[in-house]
This record gives C-alpha cells, structure tokens and sequence, in this order.
C-alpha cells in the first residue's frame, strides 16, 4: 500500500512517537524489592536505604523498596508479579521455589550465609542444654523464619525432642528482635533466633547479656539469599549480581552498605545450596 506524503509524516511521526514512548517507560522502569520482615520495619526500611541507592545508580533504575506484613506475603508478592526482587530466609526461598514450580532464581548471599547459625536464648539457670529444655515454655519467631523457627525445630527434633508435646507451650514472636523482648521480660522461658540479629543487639547494647544468655548454637546452614523472578531478564539479572558483588569493603561508602547488611561481601548462589533446608522443611512437616 502506498502512502501519501502526508500520510507518510503521520506515520513517520507517531512511530517516533511510539519509540520515544517506548524509551520513556523503559527509563521509568521500577524494580521493586521487598524482603521477608524478620525485623521491625523501620529498621528493614533503615538497612535497605543505602543499599537502594547504590543499585539505582548501579541499574540506572528506580529502585522502590515496599515493606510486606509478613513472610507469607513477601512469597506471594514475588511469584504474583507484584514484586521484582526479595530478601528471602532458607525456608521462604524454598517457599516461593515451590509455590512458583521452580520459576524463581537466587542470584547473591552474604557469605554468612553459607554456614548461618542459630541461637537458643534464656534467663533461666536451670536451662543450659536443648534438653534442659522439657516442660519449659518457649518462642520461636515466625513460623515461616528460617533460622527462628525451621531449623531450631529441626535441631530439636535430632535432639529427640518434639517442641508440641515435650515443651509446656510455645509461641512465636513474628521476628527476631521480639523474641528477645519475649525472653528477657520473662513470657517465656526460652527462645531461638537468628545469630546475625542477636550479635547486632549485643553490639547496640540492646540486651543484658548478664540477664539474657546463650545456652546453644546450632551447627551452620545456608540461609539469607536476594531471589528474583525466572522471567526477570538476564541483562537484568547480570547487572543486579554484578552490583552486590562489586560492593568492596575497602570504601567507606560501600563499607556502610555491608555493615547495615551484616556482611563483609556477597557471593552468588544457587537453589541446589537450599537442598538441605527443603528436606528439613518436610521433616519438620513445615512442607507438605
């Protein structure tokens, strides 16, 4: 069909305009994060901040951080699209790759999160070993945490003891930071929570460690990954790796991300590492 050159112009142009279009929404893209709220938000929000500017820089993107109510929701925010990004624990990680039949990708971790670890806390003298622990009561964190839930049930059970028939009545808290409240103003008798969080607030003087101890840490675990969706394209996907992997804690600048994220670097991952959480997580029934 031939054109005339009028209609040519008009064609001309609104291809153009379309094109600049294009460009515009390409430049407005958001990439929208989330992460799993084993904290207060305020603190997630505080830890996030620093980290979200430097990968918009690094992306050449806006980068929205969007706080979920729980763990539950952070999994169903990334398989439904509504979120690009998440900070997910061992067990949600293995959540969403079941949930999303393995359309998700764990691209970085922090180091420590190759052999993360546990703590059992108390203020009781007469607890000091797991099975000290019968007839006690007791708080994990959320029921979909890791290392506050998953895997201290796990150690427990190795240990021979079921925490819904051995112990006189668990909780949980809903994160790790509440669990330590719970334990240190005396509502239960005992707890477990992430080593990462506890050390955090031994360092802040957030704790009494002459009133709230230690008793039992358990042995190392992959845990923490950033997972994205499968469908999220690999350019993409190479620039996000790419950015946490060149954080260096030899500038300051940098050096302020990896202290908020608790690491000294990221290292990449990959969904086999989460194998043994998988089969813990149907051990524990936590999998159907």
């Amino acid at each position: 069909m031939r054109f005339s050159p009028a209609r040519r112009l008009f064609h001309t142009l609104a291809t153009a305009g379309l094109l600049s279009l294009s460009s515009l929404s390409l430049a407005q893209q958001v990439l929208r994060v989330s992460a799993i709220p084993d904290e207060a938000p305020t603190e997630l929000q505080r830890k996030f901040k620093p980290l979200g500017v430097y990968l918009e820089k690094k992306l050449g993107m806006k980068v929205e951080f969007t706080p979920v109510t729980d763990y539950a929701a952070s999994v169903e925010g990334l398989i439904n699209n509504k979120l690009d990004m998440v900070w997910f624990g061992g067990f949600t990680f293995i959540q969403a790759k079941v949930r999303s039949k393995d359309q998700v990708i764990p691209l970085v971790q922090r180091e420590e999160d190759e052999k993360f670890k546990s703590v059992f806390i108390t203020t009781k003298t007469d607890i000091n070993k797991l099975d000290d622990l019968k007839g006690k009561t007791f708080t994990f964190g959320s029921e979909s945490s890791t290392s506050g839930h998953l895997m201290p049930r796990s150690y427990l059970l190795s240990a021979k003891i079921n925490p819904d028939t051995d112990l006189k009545r668990i909780a949980f808290s809903g994160a790790h930071d509440a669990t330590v409240a719970a334990v240190a103003g005396g509502k239960v008798d005992a707890g477990a929570l992430n080593i990462s969080v506890w050390e955090k607030l031994v360092a802040q003087n957030k704790v009494d460690t002459k009133q709230v101890r230690v008793f039992y840490t358990t042995p190392g675990y992959f845990d923490y990954n950033w997972t994205v969706r499968a469908d999220m394209p690999a350019e993409l996907r190479k620039k996000i790796t790419d950015a946490f992997l060149s954080l260096d804690a030899s500038k300051p600048e940098d050096k302020e991300i990896l202290d908020l994220q608790r690491t000294s670097r990221f290292i990449t991952t990959k969904a086999d590492n989460y194998k043994a959480i998988e089969a813990a997580a149907h051990n524990a029934g936590l999998l159907k």
